[in-house]
């Protein structure tokens, strides 16, 4: 495959920088030279001329193109292996190491952190897991600068076989394409650890969330053999935050390898440097965020009561600023639109993050890479996340926090235009709002505005820039004023004071928000496996009933236009679409006297016993599984959605048509 003509500019002045350092041109001149004298043609010698193969049979000789290759190559494991000898029995890690590199896109202009899992250990707590078919499984997720992988799922054990490896790129974005390499200074000024994500998935589809761990990897730089191997101990998380779940061994290294290496006294001294600033910095701010919630208390004694959040635990037991877990995030051309970010967002599972099972305490929020890996979390999670999506569109956006009409707690997302329109997202539905202001001191007779969002109250609003808790006397969200500047509605805390500890300020401290990751299944064929399984499960049910089943392949078909326009709708919020040509294929395929009847449902997940037991329990939809009469026909149709993340949603409709008998 040819190379863009960007790298091979970049390649040519990478090999003419070279060649001017180890002074070849000068060798080459004077080869040239003694090749013209030596021949001394005459005056009359008009044919006289030397070949280029002549010119490199004398440079070859002579031992400079020798010396070229050896000044050009980068001494790398990705590129010494092919040149060991025939005899060299590589090692298990130099196998690994030379498989993941021969499938990394590598560029030989920058440095990568060599990252080996090498095995677990001691995950006691599924010490009597079974191997075989259909058991639950773990998968290792990495995020470091931005960057994602993520391991092939290996059986739950008490030693799960976690073997594989990973490069993750140094090089900083900011620095430009045409960069050097980054050198040992650059790399002990960079403070992003590798965070470690372990998940497990059962065969049902369900997820959780195991162990959150941030490695610090720069203690490579003070290694003589440019490599180290730890023990990393896998805390778990929420409530069990300070218990180990198990070990994982790795090996680190860089490649190419550091030809210098740091004192381990200037690496201690940088990273205690590191901790007391953010020490200094966090204890600056809860002293300053006491007397902002002093203050705020003493504008109104019934705030004590709303609901204004300004620290919270992530799955780690950490407390941060709720502002930190909010930040412009792009997902490239994965995601096009802000409704396109609802949907894909609400169709991540909800659940309250009771990570150490039930009657634990389950306020702890995730991080964004926790989120995504999990693929599951609480509103909190899914309003900061869709948040982020919507600042990265260019939108002001912010995460409200509130209590719906059924004085749950809950948060959602609002987004204010230009022209002063507000709007209401739902991150668990998808759906947006307009909201309308209901005056409190029009007179009784004037017609108010009706609101169509669940939410009832609110406490304050934050985005990662801006904190702002609600002082005005009502806090019911119909008749509250949204103008956040107006210090009089609203109290607000210093931008700079929040950047100070959410990383806006000094962007070492948080590092960036994950990319997200294009879908690497095939929804067709995943629609059809799930299809096939849920007409075997009918079939079974039907057949306990003493009942025979036909299907209508015809009909099923049909039935693929109306979960399209479902899904249309839910992804742009048009309604009905193609929902008339639904309805004049069902009536010119259904025959005259017949019944027709059908039933639409969405699920978040792909699970057909959990999907039959769901829609038995409907009465519309066990109808038509369960029909009786005469010349009976059923239907099923499965569209399954996917989104970042292997995230997806899937329709199932189910449907019968039958002999109407009067």
């Amino acid at each position: 495959m040819a190379l863009p003509a960007e790298k091979v500019v970049e390649l040519k002045q990478i090999i003419h920088n070279q060649m001017n350092q180890a002074n070849i041109h000068d060798q080459i001149k004077d080869i040239i030279s003694q090749s013209l004298n030596r021949q001394d043609p005459g005056p009359s010698d008009d044919n006289f001329d030397i070949t280029e193969g002549q010119i490199l049979s004398d440079l070859k000789r002579r031992g400079v193109v020798e010396d070229i290759l050896s000044k050009l190559q980068v001494s790398s494991p990705m590129y010494s292996d092919h040149y060991k000898p025939a005899t060299h029995e590589p090692s298990a890690d130099e196998y690994v190491r030379s498989k993941v590199t021969s499938k990394a896109a590598v560029n030989p202009t920058r440095r990568y952190i060599y990252f080996h899992v090498l095995a677990g250990k001691a995950f006691l707590e599924h010490v009597n897991a079974t191997g075989g078919a259909g058991c639950s499984m773990f998968k290792l997720h990495l995020h470091f600068r931005g960057q994602r992988f993520s391991s092939n799922p290996v059986p739950v054990a008490c030693e799960p076989d976690l073997n594989e490896a990973f490069l993750l790129e140094l090089h900083s974005p900011d620095a430009g394409e045409s960069s050097a390499m980054m050198n040992i200074e650059n790399m002990l000024s960079i403070c992003d650890p590798v965070h470690l994500v372990l998940t497990k998935h059962d065969n049902d589809g369900t997820s959780s969330l195991i162990s959150s761990h941030s490695f610090e990897w720069r203690e490579i730089l003070t290694e003589k053999c440019g490599q180290v191997r730890k023990t990393i101990e896998m805390m778990g998380v929420g409530a069990e935050c300070k218990v180990p779940a198990g070990i994982i061994d790795v090996n680190v290294e860089f490649v190419p390898p550091v030809k210098t290496i740091l004192l381990p006294d200037i690496l201690d001294a940088q990273l205690q440097l590191e901790r007391q600033r953010a020490a200094e910095r966090d204890r600056l701010f809860v002293v300053y965020a006491k007397q902002w919630w002093k203050e705020y208390l003493e504008i109104r004694s019934e705030h004590e009561t709303r609901p204004v959040k300004i620290f919270s635990q992530d799955e780690t037991g950490v407390n941060r600023l709720v502002c930190s877990y909010v930040s412009p995030l792009q997902a490239g051309r994965l995601i096009t639109s802000p409704k396109m970010a609802a949907r894909f967002v609400s169709a991540i599972p909800c659940e309250s993050n009771s990570f150490g099972g039930a009657g634990t305490n389950a306020s702890n929020w995730q991080t964004t890479h926790a989120f995504l890996c999990a693929k599951k979390g609480s509103s909190e999670d899914h309003s900061n996340l869709l948040c982020s999506l919507l600042l990265g569109f260019g939108l002001e956006a912010y995460v409200c926090s509130g209590k719906k009409s059924n004085k749950a707690l809950c948060t959602w997302v609002m987004t204010i235009h230009c022209d002063g329109k507000v709007y209401f997202w739902d991150s668990t539905t998808g759906q947006r709002y307009t909201h309308q202001r209901v005056d409190p001191n029009d007179p009784p007779a004037t017609k108010q505005p009706t609101n169509k969002h669940p939410f009832k109250s609110i406490g304050c609003v934050y985005n990662n820039e801006h904190f702002y808790a609600n002082i005005q006397p009502l806090n019911i969200v119909d008749t509250t004023k949204f103008n956040l500047r107006n210090t009089a509605l609203w109290k607000s805390m210093p931008t700079d004071a929040i950047a100070s500890v959410s990383g806006n300020l000094y962007p070492s401290i948080c590092s960036p928000l994950p990319n997200l990751k294009p879908p690497s299944l095939d929804p067709a064929l995943m629609s059809n496996t799930l299809e096939v399984s849920l007409k075997a499960q009918v079939l079974m049910h039907r057949k306990h009933l003493d009942l025979s089943t036909e299907w209508d392949d015809h009909l099923s078909y049909i039935l693929t236009s109306s979960l399209g326009s479902y899904e249309i709708e839910q992804q742009t919020g048009i309604l009905n679409a193609g929902n008339d040509d639904f309805q004049d294929a069902v009536r010119r395929s259904v025959p005259e006297g017949h019944t027709f009847k059908g039933f639409p449902v969405q699920f978040l997940h792909r699970d057909p016993s959990r999907i039959i037991s769901s829609c038995l329990k409907n009465t519309i939809c066990s109808e038509i599984i369960e029909c009786r009469g005469d010349r009976v026909r059923l239907a099923v149709r499965v569209l399954v959605s996917l989104f970042p993340d292997d995230v997806s949603a899937t329709w199932v409709m189910f449907a019968c048509t039958y002999k109407s008998v009067l």
